[in-house]
């Protein structure tokens, strides 16, 4: 599986945006982020074409939390797109990149005081409303600041999405939003509108995450418009807005096959459309928070193959070889949340038969595996190892777990290579941390030779 501008190249190479993979390897060291830069690109201007070419009042917001860093929210700006953050980190990340404010929507289902008081501060276009705690909190600072702030409504639709359970947010049993049947988004909508300083925009829902069908949305979409119906029927209020969040899915194996950008926005938009008439309601602008979607086959991760050993097992075929690679748990935990599953090949012998089936295993102190079963050419100490489709929910989610440090990120495009993320260093570890003076009573030799 091939994916984006990959292609394999004379020297039997996997390339990836004009850039040999075993160079990037030699050069940047691994493990190693890779983004395909023409791909994000090409994919942020299919899925905005495939919406505005069946509905102009259309907005698309990137969720930041698939993948954010400065090169990153640059790059989406340029694209055009709006910003959707969950966290201060995020909307630090993206106002620092100079990303427009009035392009960013903040997220959260437990937003603070320091956060609110940030997006106010730099007058961010839109905040998602999730809870009575928040409205109440946000109208408090409004009138502390003499400010005002466009709000949309967090709305729990209350369908349960073909996906992980983790994963789940649409169903009625979740943290986030308003519950749409028990009276709970109505009566958000209703406090919204007697405080002065908010500004009611519209409705917003989220239902899950990685969905391969597009059956899940549409039944989100009719909900959503009927109770748009009830909002306007028992308040008279106008529902300029309806965000209905993210989720399409991608290609983590071959065999996966999501519904395409034009496929999604034909369901999307024909039963938009039709249960608006039905309902008799103007047309709102339509926004949508895509990310997985976007930037997930836009990148890969490459590893550097270590050790490897082969054990006797009960089932057939009788044993199983381990090959362990330099990174795991640490980059990539969505293996041990999500039991997510990867396609992999070996870069440095991309035009080789896979002949051995093998099981790719993490190097923590863990079983960390990242790929529990996979066809390679037989792997030698040395090889490179490329796992597909990490463009996604890796380096956002990564860690220092048993103080590994955290890797690089590279943006490729057209046989260049830029460094957009440092690798961490061992001092970076222990930056924040301090010894209490009552603990210092010895120093470690080889601890003050690296200080040094």
């Amino acid at each position: 599986m091939l994916l984006g501008t990959q292609r394999i190249n004379a020297q039997g190479h996997l390339e990836i945006g004009g850039c040999d993979t075993v160079q990037l390897a030699k050069e940047f060291g691994t493990p190693l982020y890779v983004i395909d830069e023409t791909a994000l690109r090409a994919n942020c201007r299919a899925y905005r074409a495939a919406f505005e070419s069946r509905y102009p009042k259309n907005e698309i917001y990137f969720a930041s939390k698939a993948l954010l860093t400065l090169a990153i929210a640059a790059l989406i700006d340029q694209e055009g797109l709006g910003m959707d953050v969950a966290s201060f980190g995020e909307l630090y990340t993206a106002l620092q990149a100079g990303f427009p404010a009035e392009r960013i929507s903040l997220h959260g289902n437990n937003k603070s005081k320091e956060e609110l008081e940030t997006a106010l501060e730099a007058k961010v276009g839109l905040i998602i409303l999730d809870n009575f705690y928040e409205l109440e909190l946000l109208s408090q600072l409004l009138e502390m600041h003499k400010t005002e702030a466009a709000v949309l409504v967090r709305a729990t639709p209350g369908v349960d999405p073909k996906t992980h359970r983790l994963i789940r947010t649409g169903q009625a049993d979740t943290k986030f939003g308003f519950n749409i049947s028990d009276g709970s988004a109505l009566e958000a909508v209703r406090r919204v509108l007697r405080t002065p300083k908010l500004r009611f925009r519209g409705l917003h829902c989220h239902v899950g995450s990685q969905l391969l069908d597009v059956e899940t949305h549409v039944e989100a979409v009719q909900i959503m418009v009927q109770t748009m119906q009830s909002v306007v029927r028992e308040t008279g209020a106008e529902v300029e807005i309806l965000n209905i969040g993210g989720g399409l899915g991608v290609r983590y194996l071959e065999e996966q096959r999501p519904p395409t950008y034009d496929e999604f926005a034909e369901a999307v938009v024909s039963t938009l459309k039709s249960a608006l008439d039905a309902a008799d309601l103007p047309y709102p602008i339509l926004q949508q928070e895509p990310g997985r979607s976007l930037v997930g086959e836009a990148g890969i991760t490459l590893y550097t193959v270590g050790a490897m050993k082969t054990v006797p097992i009960s089932e057939p075929p009788g044993t199983r070889t381990y090959v362990s690679v330099d990174g795991g748990l640490s980059d990539n935990p969505r293996p041990q949340m999500y039991d997510a599953l990867y396609e992999c090949l070996l870069a440095n012998r991309a035009d080789e038969p896979a002949e051995a089936v093998v099981t790719i295993a993490g190097k923590h102190c863990e079983t960390d595996t990242l790929i529990p079963s996979t066809k390679l050419p037989q792997p030698r100490p040395g090889d490179i190892l490329a796992v597909q489709t990490t463009g996604a929910y890796n380096f956002v989610m990564a860690s220092n777990y048993n103080r590994f440090l955290r890797p690089a990120m590279v943006l490729v495009h057209e046989g260049n290579a830029e460094l957009i993320v440092e690798r961490q260093r061992l001092e970076d570890l222990l930056r924040h941390e301090r010894i209490p003076e009552r603990l210092c009573r010895h120093r470690p030799v080889f601890a003050q030779k690296l200080a040094e």
